[in-house]
């Protein structure tokens, strides 16, 4: 396990391609949101996101969320109506899950075979470096069923020595999860009250 120093506003290029690399190759890495840590491996390679259910001690019948850089790569992952990429355009980048239905290209593991995936693009520089080459898991870095990391030390204290990398670029400003909401129904139905729901209020008012 290797603890990598990034800075927050200004990720430096080199760290960034060598993350993306240790992705590439199937390896974990823990990073920051603008919610809480999460802990990313590139979701078309089985062995890697089976290695984060391992790490989290997560049971494979719970599904995993995805993040993207943009909501271009939502569209190669879900099916859209127009109303919801309406509300994904006022509201993304941001701290919110948004709840589809997956297109078949979606590996079954990620949905624990269940037809519908969780999407989020966190309006955080770093998450979009690391996953504009290729979507990848965004489930908090914690043991399953304990708190949820606000900073890289937190994460590691959960975690050890199990994740390939851990970006360190200091605290998440939301320090809470993010808002599930399904957008698979209308009207949409908040799954999960978190991050951001005096925002998402008054849109859906």
């Amino acid at each position: 396990m290797k603890v990598v120093k990034v800075d927050p506003d200004n990720p430096e290029k080199s760290k960034m391609v060598m993350i993306r690399e240790v992705l590439s190759a199937g390896g974990t890495v823990v990073y920051p949101t603008d919610t809480v840590y999460g802990l990313g491996a590139n979701i078309f390679q089985e062995e890697a996101v089976l290695n984060v259910y391992h790490i989290k001690k997560r049971s494979l019948n719970k599904p995993i969320s995805v993040c993207v850089s943009k909501i271009e790569d939502i569209k190669q992952l879900a099916h859209l109506n127009p109303h919801a990429e309406n509300i994904m355009q006022k509201i993304l980048p941001g701290p919110y899950t948004l709840i589809l239905n997956k297109k078949g290209s979606i590996p079954s593991q990620i949905t624990a075979g269940m037809d519908k995936i969780g999407i989020r693009i966190p309006d955080n520089v770093i998450c979009g470096d690391i996953s504009r080459e290729f979507p990848i898991t965004t489930t908090s870095a914690n043991l399953s069923g304990h708190p949820s990391p606000k900073s890289a030390q937190e994460a590691q204290q959960e975690l050890g020595e199990n994740p390939d990398i851990i970006i360190d670029s200091g605290p998440c400003p939301g320090g809470i999860s993010s808002t599930v909401m399904d957008l698979t129904v209308t009207p949409p139905r908040i799954i999960r009250e978190g991050a951001g729901m005096g925002k998402l209020r008054k849109f859906l008012e």
